[in-house]
């Protein structure tokens, strides 16, 4: 087995087993840990493919950003789990029903798995020609821009969808008028007092 054959394995291993225990972990901290191992291994799948860019943009986006923005949030809010739990278990026959038909789905592609022998592909320029990073941004911007815009528009409503999900109205709470400091009066806001020597103010 060569070196190559055996980081594959060693990564590949690493991205399954990360995602095993990202779902069984019953630790929400432990399941962010996981999700970050599993990250790396994928890291290094995608550096044995070639593409270099996408594996340093996946380490330092999402393992370097994002999954330490998700571990800062498990941590501070204060969420009950076992209630949370307790409320899915309702939830575990449409779960098995789905990975039943997802095993199905999966055993149904690979019995009618065939190569790619014969297959006409687009040319592809030689690989001392053009750069990872200057075939990819070719390939988004060139090829498949509108598909592009439309992911991050539908990235865009999701975002504000979030967000409008989740926010809350206190009333116990001030909140700054902008509108109402910038239209107030000083004659109205102001008020001159003419103190006495040895007097205070009453």
């Amino acid at each position: 087995m060569t070196v190559a054959g055996f980081a594959f394995y060693v990564f590949a291993a690493t991205v399954l087993v990360g995602g095993f225990f990202t779902v069984l972990s019953k630790n929400p901290v432990h399941s962010v840990l996981w999700l970050i191992t599993a990250f790396i291994g994928a890291t290094g799948l995608f550096v044995l493919a070639g593409a270099e860019f996408i594996a340093m943009l996946l380490m330092i986006v999402y393992v370097g950003a994002v999954m330490v923005l998700f571990l800062f949030v498990v941590m501070m809010l204060d969420v009950d789990f076992a209630e949370l739990k307790a409320g899915m278990a309702k939830y575990v026959p449409i779960a098995l029903l789905i990975a039943a038909i997802l095993t199905v789905e999966f055993a149904m592609i690979f019995g009618v798995w065939v190569t790619a022998d014969g297959v006409t592909m687009l040319p592809a320029p030689a690989l001392g020609e053009v750069g990872n990073t200057n075939a990819l941004g070719t390939l988004i911007y060139d090829d498949y821009l509108l598909l592009f815009q439309l992911a991050g528009l539908i990235l865009l409503v999701a975002m504000i969808g979030a967000i409008v999900l989740t926010l809350r109205h206190r009333k116990d709470i001030k909140r700054q008028d902008v509108v109402r400091q910038m239209m107030r009066d000083p004659k109205d806001s102001i008020r001159m007092v003419d103190v006495k020597p040895g007097q205070g103010l009453g």
